[in-house]
Formats: structure tokens, C-alpha cells, sequence
């Protein structure tokens, strides 16, 4: 059993992780790790948990949480380590052998470390420590003064460990490793002026003066504007021991005592992905280092951080720019405000915006996001998460490390691992006011480790199932998108072609409607179609579009259209799902019960129920009344063309 503090707090056994509940929890966990076997009064748990007055059963939420860590720790087998969570009058101890603990192991390590008596064995022993690291110390705790002072002073003895292992590299004369793992920390720490002093000595003996002497000038800008201050003694020293050494003939200064040539297969390494000398500090990325203390991005690209602060200088916005010639949809969008707005809950407001292939539930999103952006001022992420997409879905961990890398976490503190990520990610939104929209969802474990957790946060996700799951236990409140009406599809075909087109003719633009099930997606490849024919009627294209066996290549415009999005819905299903959908292509009207589709497909009631119950979910049949299904147009000539497919 582990016990991490270096990062996301969690409890590591070896049939994986722990469920360690929510902040305050953790937080208790938390606070007794930094004290293990020390009694740690009631008094001040409860003072470390709630920053403001804390409420009246402060103390019988302690008391809860403590005893449902003892349940944890016993079901996770605290027994055979010699862990015990005990009760002292008002006080409680974590009893345990402290080398489980990450940040325990990380002390001794970089105390076993000489950088100057033994460099070469100070190396290993520094990489090891700072490999302990998983992000932001104490992420996932609650935001009051103790926990920050905290982690502040992890992050110090971090920085100090990373300034080790670069002097342990100086002192064997790798200055390219020792000026690539300074580097990073450099840029997260702007205004730490012993950092940024060694990072111009080990740029100087790479032969990089001008990179040093900017850092020197770059330092000293932020100084004034932030602080009103300087440069201090050693930021001034390390600026005129290298002026001295280039007035004395460029010469680089000699390197510490001890030091020893590189090897030449790791000098090549360095070398071939370092920067050219004379280039500018931060333009051009340093090499990853095996410690993760190095990485690989430029400075420049994201603001820099303000100082233990993990906040980038502007907020994200992510959104896809607004859907062009967005109409009505006038109370999917006021269910959206109704269901994203209410604070009353005590929630995160959860919102899915469910419906049929090509009927535009994304751009209803979109919209809806651009609309209410100002209300979200710490920003608005988007992320296509490919679930009736070409390919794979997109996992968790790819979309989290966006997100983060999107609100400024430096790229070699972003976790691995999904729950690692998804842990910092609700920590460093808990507190902003942010929107978060998810495309293209398939499930709700796809969603869950992406939504945020902060109260002031939004989130809506689309999908072509109901993501029922999010409902139950997530609380979201469902959005359901239908297809346009008459009168609505007219409007979006004159908002495409023009009213006065679409005036010519208004039965014409009546049947298209029809054509195209109503479905956004199939009339604006419609509108495409004339658009590219501007002598055409709209009679015309009706009337090609009601022969069947082109109607559904007719309505494809290039890369989109509305066999295309059937496919990928198409392509999510069971093989026994997607046979009952053929099945039920065949039926004359489109109408039928569930003895009827049971009869066509030739399953017995029960199995032929189960498959309408998905089908119904995924949007690709619809219930209309109890045992009372319709199956449209569209996606019956698409099942009936990949059944004649199949069989050909």
C-alpha cells in the first residue's frame, strides 16, 4: 500500500487504486499523511477544512469521514502493512511505516544526495525523487490557507531538489542536461531569482551567452513590473561574473571542482535537440529529461504562470467558431439556460443535448455557448470526443491533457494516467467560472472523468444516445433536439439560398422538408446541391430526391452528409442491434410494434424488446407512444443500401 501526497492524494494497493470519496475527505487523509504518527486534534482538521466559519456539524462530518477512511483503508488490507487509523480522545493517528508514503521516500532521497561531494551518485538518486512526482502537490484537497501553505512548501523542497540534480549535472561538466532541467522550472518560476541565476551559468557554459544574458534582462522586466524590486545579489552575480568573463576574451567560465568530461553519445543527444547558440531563451524547446523536470514545450506559447498559482494569463477559449446561419431552436436554447444557470442545486450544472444523427445538436451547443461565453469568463473548452466519429473514441487522458494544457499546466506535469489528470483538472477549475462542452459523446464513462467539479463550472454534452447513465448519476438534465418543422426547415433553406429562391416555390421547399426528414444536416446538403445549380428550382431537386435510390447520395455534400453520419451511429451497434434495424427497414410505413419487429427479424419478444430499447436510445428508432415505434425515411434507405450491401 502507497501513499501519495506528490501529486493527486490517493492510495495505491496492489489491485489498484482506492476510492477515497470526496475533497473533504481526502483533505482529512491528507493532513494526517503530512503528520504521520502524530495525534492531530479534531480542532484542527476542522480548521484546515473549512476557510470560512465552519458549519455547526463540522465535527460530525469529521468524525464521518475519518470513520469511512478506516472502512477504506481495511477494505484496501491496512491490516497487513501495519496501518492503523486511531482515535485519541478528540485527536486521531495515522500510524504506518512513513516510507509508504511519496513524500517520506522523496526526503530521504534528496537527503542521500551530495551534489557537490559525489555528483555522479547524486544523480540517480535526485531522478528517483523527482520521478515520485504526479503533479501539484495535494491536488484534489480543499483550497483553505493550510493546504496551500502546504503544498507551497512541497513545491519549494521540488524546486530545491530540481536546482540539486542541475548542480550535481554542473559538476560533471553536462551543463546541456544542467541548463534543461533548470529550464522548465524557469519558465513556471519567473520571479525565482536563484533558479534563473543558475540556469544563466549553465546557458553561458554551453557557449549560449546571449540566451543567458536575456534571461537576466527578462528577469529584471518582471521584477519592476510585478514587485517594484531589482535584481537581487545572486540574480546580479551571476549577470556580472558573465560580463567579467566575456570582457576577459569570451572565455567560459571554469566549471565547478570535480567536473569531468560528458560522455559524447549523451553530449550528441543534448546537442542534436538543444538550441543553436545566440537563439533566444524560450523559442525553441528543451529536451524532456527522465525526471519529468524538463519539457518539451516553448516558452511563449502559453503565458507564463503566475507563481504557485498554476493560472495562465488569459483564459482558454476553445469553442469552434459559432454555426453559420443558426435558426430558431428557441426552447432547446431556453432549456439549456434553464438547466446550465440554476445554482440553487448546490451542483455543477450538467446539461446533455441528446438526439438523431445530422439533426444539429452540436450547433445548438455552440450557439448556445458563444451566447452565454461572458457568463464563463475563466474560460470555455470544447473537445470532439469522437464517439460516432471515423477511428476510435477519443480516450479520457487525451482530452484532459488538452484541457490542462489549455489552462496552463506545464506540459511535464500533466499526468498519465486518466484519474491522475482528471483529479488535477477538477482542482484547478474548482474554484473559476468555466464552460465546458463535450461533442460527440458515445457513454457516459466516456464523460465522467471530464466533468469539472466547481460549482461556477457548466457543463453540456452532446450525444446520440440519451447518456442515461449521466442522468442517474450525475444529475444531468436532458435536452432533447427534434427535427424542424415545416415552417422551420423552409426558413433554413431560405437562410441558405435566399427567401426569395425559396419563395418561388414554397410547396416545392415543403416537400424537401419532408425529403430530408426535417433533419438540419440533410437540407443544408440540400441547399448545397442548388446552391451549386443556381438554375435549378427547388421542383427540380425534389423531384430527383424522390427517387429512393438516390436520395441519400444527393443529400452528401464533399465530407458530410447524412449517410455518412447514419454509418458512424450505424457502426456503434451490436450485430444483432444493427440486423434488427435492417429488419425493421422493411416495413412499409415505418410504423410498427414490437410484435411486428419480432416477426421481421425473427427474435423472440424479449430479445427484440431489449434491441428497440437501444435502438430507441441511440435515436435511430423513436417510440412514439407505448409500443408504438417509427423508424424514419432516411435511416430506413440507409439500413435497407448497407443490408443489400452486406448480402452482395
Amino acid at each position: 500500500m502507497e501513499f501519495s501526497l506528490l501529486g493527486p492524494i490517493a492510495v495505491t494497493t496492489g489491485s489498484g487504486e482506492l476510492a477515497l470519496g470526496p475533497a473533504k475527505r481526502r483533505s482529512v487523509l491528507a493532513l494526517l499523511l503530512l503528520q504521520p504518527n502524530t495525534t492531530v486534534p479534531l480542532e484542527q482538521l476542522i480548521d484546515s477544512l473549512w476557510e470560512d466559519e465552519p458549519p455547526e456539524h463540522a465535527r460530525t462530518v469529521v468524525q464521518g469521514h475519518v470513520s469511512r477512511l478506516r472502512a477504506t483503508l481495511a477494505e484496501g488490507g491496512a491490516d497487513a502493512y501495519g496501518i492503523e487509523l486511531a482515535t485519541h480522545g478528540s485527536a486521531y493517528l495515522l500510524r504506518l511505516p512513513e516510507e509508504l508514503i511519496d513524500a517520506h521516500r522523496f526526503s530521504e532521497l534528496v537527503a542521500l544526495a551530495r551534489p557537490e561531494a559525489a555528483p555522479a551518485d547524486a544523480v540517480p538518486l535526485l531522478r528517483e525523487a523527482l520521478g515520485l512526482w504526479r503533479g501539484p502537490a495535494l491536488t484534489g484537497t480543499v483550497s483553505s490557507p493550510p493546504f496551500a501553505a502546504a503544498a507551497h512548501a512541497l513545491e519549494e523542497r521540488r524546486l530545491t531538489a530540481v536546482e540539486a540534480l542541475a548542480r550535481s549535472h554542473g559538476a560533471l561538466g553536462e551543463n546541456e542536461q544542467a541548463a534543461a532541467i533548470l529550464y522548465t522550472a524557469a519558465v513556471n518560476h519567473p520571479l525565482r531569482e536563484g533558479l534563473i541565476a543558475a540556469l544563466m551559468r549553465a546557458l553561458f557554459r554551453t557557449g549560449r551567452q546571449s540566451d543567458a544574458l536575456e534571461w537576466f534582462h527578462r528577469t529584471r522586466r518582471l521584477l519592476t513590473e510585478e514587485l517594484g524590486v531589482d535584481p537581487g545579489e545572486r540574480l546580479r552575480g551571476a549577470y556580472e561574473e558573465i560580463l567579467r568573463a566575456e570582457a576577459a576574451g569570451g572565455s567560459k567560465p571554469a566549471a565547478p571542482a570535480g567536473a569531468r568530461p560528458a560522455n559524447d553519445l549523451r553530449t550528441a543527444r543534448s546537442a542534436a535537440a538543444g538550441k543553436e547558440p545566440g537563439a533566444q531563451p524560450g523559442r525553441s524547446p528543451v529536451p524532456a529529461q527522465a525526471d519529468g523536470t524538463a519539457a518539451g514545450g516553448a516558452e511563449g506559447t502559453r503565458p507564463a504562470a503566475k507563481e504557485g498559482t498554476g493560472r495562465t494569463g488569459s483564459a482558454p477559449r476553445l469553442l469552434p467558431r459559432p454555426p453559420a446561419r443558426f435558426l430558431g431552436r428557441e426552447n432547446p436554447l431556453a432549456a439549456l439556460t434553464d438547466a446550465l444557470t440554476d445554482r440553487t442545486t448546490g451542483e455543477s450544472p450538467l446539461a446533455v443535448v441528446a438526439g438523431p444523427a445530422g439533426v444539429g445538436k452540436t450547433a445548438c451547443a455552440v450557439q448556445w455557448a458563444h451566447q452565454h461565453a461572458p457568463g464563463f469568463p475563466d474560460g470555455q473548452l470544447f473537445a470532439d470526443l469522437r464517439g460516432f466519429g471515423e477511428g476510435d473514441e477519443a480516450p479520457p487522458a487525451e482530452i484532459l491533457r488538452d484541457f490542462l494544457l489549455a489552462l496552463g499546466t506545464p506540459p511535464e506535469r500533466v499526468p498519465t494516467s486518466a484519474q491522475a489528470a482528471s483529479a488535477l483538472f477538477r482542482s484547478l477549475v474548482a474554484d473559476r467560472r468555466l464552460l465546458v462542452v463535450l461533442d460527440n459523446a458515445r457513454s457516459s464513462a466516456q464523460v465522467r472523468p471530464l466533468l469539472p467539479g466547481g460549482l461556477q463550472c457548466a457543463t453540456i454534452v452532446t450525444s446520440r444516445s440519451r447518456l442515461d447513465g449521466l442522468v442517474a448519476t450525475d444529475c444531468a438534465r436532458p435536452v432533447g433536439l427534434q427535427v424542424l418543422g415545416y415552417e422551420e426547415g423552409a426558413a433554413l433553406l431560405g437562410a441558405m439560398l435566399g427567401t426569395e429562391r425559396v419563395a418561388e416555390d414554397p410547396d416545392a421547399a415543403q416537400e424537401l422538408v419532408a425529403l430530408c426528414d426535417g433533419l438540419p444536416l440533410a437540407l443544408r446538403a440540400a441547399a448545397a446541391q442548388l446552391t451549386a445549380r443556381p438554375r435549378w428550382k427547388l421542383a427540380r431537386l425534389a423531384s430527383a430526391l424522390r427517387d429512393e435510390r438516390r436520395r441519400l447520395a444527393l443529400l452528401s455534400a464533399e465530407d458530410t452528409g447524412i449517410a455518412a453520419a447514419l454509418r458512424m451511429s450505424v457502426a456503434r451497434l451490436s450485430a444483432d442491434d444493427a440486423r434488427l434495424l435492417s429488419a425493421l427497414a422493411t416495413s412499409a410505413d415505418g410504423h410498427l410494434n414490437a410484435s411486428v419487429a419480432a416477426a421481421l427479424a425473427g427474435y423472440d419478444p424479449e430479445r427484440t424488446q431489449d434491441g428497440l430499447d437501444r435502438l430507441t436510445e441511440m435515436h435511430l428508432v423513436d417510440e412514439e407512444a407505448t409500443d408504438v415505434y417509427t423508424i424514419s425515411t432516411l435511416t430506413q434507405l440507409f439500413a435497407r443500401d448497407e443490408r443489400d450491401e452486406r448480402d452482395g
